[in-house]
């Protein structure tokens, strides 16, 4: 039998969403469920870059495989090139400190307008961190949305 004897290894994923403060040298203290996956599936050590208009943290293996895949597919069009310069050269590698905090660096909150509020929302194998004021305002019209997004997942066989 396939599998059998196997014992299948946990994944863990980052999921769900939490305001936090930044401290006044910028630092992020990352939510213990956010960490509890870093030490148990990756390392302490995050890859952020920015993103429109938020931040995203991934862990530095997940990271690693993005740029693999990047280095594979962005050589091919000059418009991917511009992308992969975009994403390489802006990404800082942060690591969690003994308190479970990183440090953004200024040029990173300030491309994203990150003040002291943030939201940090979990996307499964990376996090966002937003301006709390930001994410209400792009995360409004998702609640108002919610029967089109609904009938979409419908669609798709997902609900």
């Amino acid at each position: 039998m396939i599998g059998e004897g196997r014992t299948r290894q946990p994944v863990y994923h980052f999921r769900g969403r939490s305001d936090h403060i930044l401290d006044g040298k910028g630092r992020l203290s990352i939510a213990t469920r956010f960490r509890d996956v870093l030490r148990k599936q990756y390392d302490e050590r995050l890859m952020v870059m920015p993103w429109k208009t938020c931040l995203k943290a991934y862990p530095l293996p997940t990271w690693e495989e993005l740029e693999v895949s990047l280095m594979a597919q962005g050589k091919k069009h000059p418009q991917q090139l511009k992308m992969m310069r975009y994403m390489i050269g802006g990404v800082v590698e942060c690591a969690l400190d003994r308190q479970g905090r990183i440090l953004l660096p200024p040029n990173l909150r300030e491309e994203c307008g990150l003040q002291k509020d943030v939201v940090v929302n979990g996307m499964i194998s990376y996090f966002e961190i937003w301006d709390k004021e930001t994410w209400e305002q792009v995360s409004r019209p998702t609640s108002e949305q919610f029967a089109e997004f609904e009938q979409s997942l419908l669609e798709l066989g997902l609900f």
